[in-house]
């Protein structure tokens, strides 16, 4: 059995427009999505500085240069989903204008990752492809990682991690993602309300945004002894905490971020994982306050790191700790 290790491990769904376009109008977000691009320097800039390993879940389609390059790229089996909303490839006809390319397309931050100290480039699948729809099939689903694994083979990225897109964890594809490379993926919490993400009741909506603020579900961190990966799977991670957008009421704001560090602290203690997650984009309404967030977050681990031992492991190099059972890093 492997050492258990305190362990503080990010993962990020770079996703721009891709991640919203079925939920919110582009003219409403192109501030937003400008703020984004903007921050992501940023986030490399202080990473780099306090040597903090990040998975980065990138979306396929925005490694392309532009349309042509992204309809070139694109897999022949597309997904089916019977709600048609849900397909990626509708975009072009809907915003094909030279100048929204920004908000699809940013080959030029992704090189920036790929090329980062201590930054993992991983998957979050090529078109943002939904696991859970009806309509779509495995068989789709394996033609889009290898168009995400095609257009990454230009940076040299393995592509060995996944994020399933809107946290739809599907187990019967998980072979599938071994035999195309991926040895991680990032699986959801244990608790009832992270059960279903495709229906997506009100209820459950409640309970998870709730439980960024106050205790509703069980201890978010987890000993790295805990996880097997099963013959002909990869290792699946859970996510302990998403870290929530900053808002407009300060008291809330504070309140999600002393349950951060309260849980990031108790999983150093115990010899635990922590796995904190976000979109690039939650950062896209305030950026300054949601970068200040993030230094006290980072500044707390630094002292965890100091006090317990806490280690900065990408899920990749969480993977490979649990194989071979010794640090890499």
């Amino acid at each position: 059995m492997i050492q258990n290790i305190p362990v503080f491990n990010i993962s990020l769904d770079f996703e721009l427009y891709w991640g919203v376009f079925d939920k919110v109008p582009l003219e409403e977000k192109q501030q937003y999505f400008s703020n984004t691009r903007n921050v992501i320097p940023q986030l490399l800039e202080l990473f780099a500085q306090e040597e903090v390993h990040v998975t980065w879940a990138t979306v396929g389609m925005l490694f392309a240069q532009d349309w042509e390059e992204w309809q070139e790229l694109a897999p022949l089996e597309k997904p089916t989903y019977i709600n048609r909303r849900l397909s990626a490839y509708s975009q072009k006809a809907l915003h094909g204008q030279q100048e929204l390319q920004p908000f699809f397309f940013a080959p030029e931050l992704v090189k920036q990752v790929a090329e980062a100290p201590h930054q993992e480039l991983a998957t979050h699948t090529f078109c943002h492809y939904y696991c859970k729809e009806e309509g779509q099939t495995i068989v789709q689903f394996r033609s889009d990682l290898q168009a995400a694994k095609q257009i990454a083979a230009r940076l040299n990225a393995p592509m060995r991690s996944l994020v399933f897109p809107r946290n739809q964890y599907n187990e019967e594809y998980l072979k599938v993602c071994l035999e195309e490379g991926i040895t991680s993926v990032r699986s959801n919490p244990k608790d009832w309300f992270w059960k279903d993400t495709v229906q997506d009741k009100l209820l459950n909506k409640i309970f998870r945004t709730g439980d960024g603020y106050f205790s509703l579900g069980q201890r978010t961190s987890f000993p790295l002894s805990s996880l097997s990966r099963e013959k002909g799977m990869p290792l699946s991670i859970p996510a302990s905490r998403f870290l929530r957008p900053v808002g407009n009421k300060p008291f809330l704001n504070e309140l999600r971020l002393k349950r951060i560090l309260k849980e990031m602290t108790e999983a150093a203690k115990r010899k635990e994982c922590y796995h904190l997650w976000w979109h690039p984009h939650n950062f896209g309404d305030f950026p300054e306050q949601s970068m200040a967030d993030l230094k006290v977050i980072i500044n707390h681990y630094k002292k965890l790191q100091e006090q317990y031992g806490m280690v900065s492991m990408t899920m990749q190099e969480i993977q490979e700790y649990v194989e071979v059972g010794e640090l890499a890093l």
